[in-house]
């Protein structure tokens, strides 16, 4: 579990319901109508725009936000390390059934046991990143689909709202139920679309963008190994593939 995601998630919404607890209670900003057609509204109009297989495929996405990342590249490095200088000892075949950390790692790393050259092997792989890439995408542009449609069906609802107040003008008791409705739709959209799900996106984004460098490190470690490359020289070559921050956190802990 992602604490960061967690918390910040429970501490904005607290943060909101408490604005509302001592501005009287959270009574006033329920109400059924704007619900429906906010969250309602939204929801539908989202599965409107999307497959059905990404549609139901983004809430899955979703839940990554809350789990931290698995994309270690201090261990990835250590490991190209370690199968470098097997490698260079004992021949291609000593790499067989050694423990990587992921999928991708193994599947590049059984090609080279099995005989292909480092340009095949590398070509693959960059052709798994690009299907990755458009997975990705695809997920995302459903959370992004929530926020550019939850406001505009606040929008809907404030005007729907104000069609009702205006036409009732005479009734002093509907006026407040319809302006209700115009004013809490907006708040709903905002809400949708600055707390949970623009946060959301951009985590998403970056996790993915972390796991296409994780993916290339690999590559040029595998294409590292297959070239016969020692293990410092392919070390040095993927630390300085790495972001300034990562290395200077791989420098400390050497």
């Amino acid at each position: 579990m992602d604490l960061a995601s967690l918390i910040g998630l429970i501490g904005a919404i607290g943060m909101i319901v408490g604005a509302m607890i001592s501005g009287g209670g959270v009574g006033p900003f329920i109400d059924v109508p704007s619900i429906l057609i906010v969250f309602g509204g939204t929801l539908f109009a989202v599965m409107y725009l999307l497959p059905m297989g990404v549609f139901l495929g983004h809430f899955g996405a979703m839940a990554k936000c809350f789990m931290p990342s698995t994309f270690k590249t201090d261990q990835l490095i250590e490991k190209m390390v370690e199968l470098s200088n097997l490698a260079r000892k004992d021949g291609m075949m000593a790499l067989e059934g050694q423990q990587v950390t992921d999928k991708f790692f193994e599947k590049g790393l059984q090609m080279l046991v099995d005989g292909a050259d480092e340009q095949k092997m590398a070509k693959q792989l960059k052709q798994e990143i690009e299907a990755m890439k458009r997975r990705h995408a695809a997920n995302q542009s459903g959370v992004k689909a929530w926020i550019d449609i939850g406001p505009a069906m606040g929008m809907i609802g404030t005007l729907i709202g104000l069609v009702l107040m205006l036409g009732n003008m005479a009734d002093p008791k509907a006026i407040g139920p319809a302006m209700a409705v115009a004013l809490l739709t907006t708040l709903y959209g905002a809400f949708l679309a600055n707390v949970l799900f623009g946060p959301m996106l951009a985590k998403l984004e970056g996790y993915s963008a972390d796991e296409v460098v994780y993916r290339e490190l690999v590559i040029e470690g595998l294409r590292g190994i297959a070239k016969g490359d020692s293990g410092r020289n392919i070390q040095d070559q993927l630390v300085t593939a790495l972001a300034p921050k990562e290395q200077q956190k791989m420098a400390e802990a050497a």
